[in-house]
């Protein structure tokens, strides 16, 4: 069964792990090991990228792997956690080093993330628990919450098993709530019929970056013979949920179909008022070509009117407004607070690709080769997430 973080599967234990692996991997008795690794990576370059094909070559590579390092001198008398150690140091490093070829590989599956995204996006603006007929005891802001803070950081990492651990942090929360309420407000359980609704609502509150790409990623990577037990329920769970919510439709709600489409009408039209807010027509962009640069002060003010322009209330008082006016205030809002999950999102990614850069640059230097212990303890200082 996977280990789990209440916080991020960054946690030290996984460090532990892949860097145990990295330093047996530095003994010069693990050359025939490194090569076999070192060959594997440099052989996809060979092959026209295929996700299937791709995933049955790497799964077939673990399997060889875990053979050789069972029977290999530095793994003699191991048990069979130690191993199971080395093939999740292992799994980490390969997909690691392959990540840029096999995540979202195809523009099939960034254009499946873009339309799911989207999807989410309009949905956002209305859907309400009560159409996913989620009970009254089951809906837990603060909850809610933490579970979707634990699915968003899927896209933080390059490893099959640490997405997995992402999503399973966010069904364990759900889970945990359920449980709660049925202990506290003897609320009867009803399983997946209590359990999915909760997980669609939190994905479409969470809008994770690139779902179908992530899901598909631990699909085809995470050793199969993880993908077991409770990882697998809460896996499909979540690929179930994505189903849902790609397919949803005013039939699959608790909701009137004339209401369900003004709403996705609307929502649409919010988003095409903003872009065209936010982009410069043709007329402003060649005006702005056939004149002189103005100087800071005066791009810093038409900054700032373009911005009073997407934001019109930015200098209103409460006494200004009319019940009119609430919808589009809301639609503001909740633009504005996308834009800063965006942005959230992006720099932490920002940040985490330097780290990467930097502990891919360290690997190059010092992994899998013989080195002294010096240099090799001056290497393990963090990990490579």
């Amino acid at each position: 069964m996977e280990g789990s973080s209440s916080s991020s599967s960054s946690s030290s234990p996984s460090s532990a792990i892949f860097y145990d692996f990295l330093d047996r991997m530095r003994n010069p008795a693990s050359l025939d090991l490194v090569r076999s690794i070192k060959s594997f990576i440099v052989s996809f370059s060979f092959y026209a990228a295929n996700p299937e094909n791709d995933g049955k070559r790497v799964q077939e590579f673990f399997t060889t792997m875990e053979d050789s390092i069972r029977d290999h001198p530095l793994w003699a008398g191991a048990t069979d956690q130690e191993v199971e150690s080395a093939m999740e140091g292992l799994e980490k490093y390969v997909m690691t080093k392959l990540f840029s070829r096999t995540f979202s590989s195809f523009p099939e599956d960034a254009k499946t993330d873009l339309e799911v995204s989207q999807k989410i996006h309009l949905l956002q603006t209305f859907l309400k628990p009560e159409h996913l007929d989620i009970p009254l005891v089951l809906r837990n802001e603060a909850s809610w919450l933490l579970a979707e803070k634990e699915l968003q950081k899927i896209n933080a990492f390059k490893s099959p098993r640490e997405k997995l651990l992402c999503i399973m942090n966010c069904c364990k929360v759900i889970n945990n709530l359920l449980l709660n309420a049925s202990m506290s407000e003897n609320h009867v359980l009803a399983g997946a019929d209590d359990f999915l609704p909760v997980l669609i609502y939190v994905t479409i509150k969470a809008n994770p970056p690139q779902l179908h790409s992530n899901l598909k990623f631990i699909q085809l990577y995470r050793r199969q013979a993880k993908l077991v037990s409770e990882a697998a329920y809460y896996l499909t769970n979540l690929v179930s949920a994505k189903t849902f919510i790609s397919e949803l439709n005013a039939k699959s709600l608790s909701i009137d179909e004339i209401e369900f489409e003004e709403s996705m009408q609307a929502a649409r039209l919010t988003n095409e008022e903003t872009q065209k807010e936010a982009t410069p027509s043709p007329e402003e962009m060649t005006s702005s070509q056939g004149h002189a640069d103005p100087g800071p002060s005066a791009r810093l003010h038409d900054k700032e009117a373009r911005g009073a322009s997407n934001y019109p209330y930015m200098d209103k008082e409460a006494g200004d407004l009319t019940i009119g006016d609430v919808e589009r205030l809301l639609s503001v809002y909740k633009e504005v607070v996308t834009k800063y999950t965006g942005l959230c999102t992006a720099f932490r990614q920002l940040s985490f690709s330097r780290i990467e850069n930097h502990v891919t640059t360290l690997e190059d230097r010092n992994v899998l080769l013989p080195v002294s212990k010096e240099t090799g303890t001056n290497s393990d200082q963090r990990d490579g997430e």
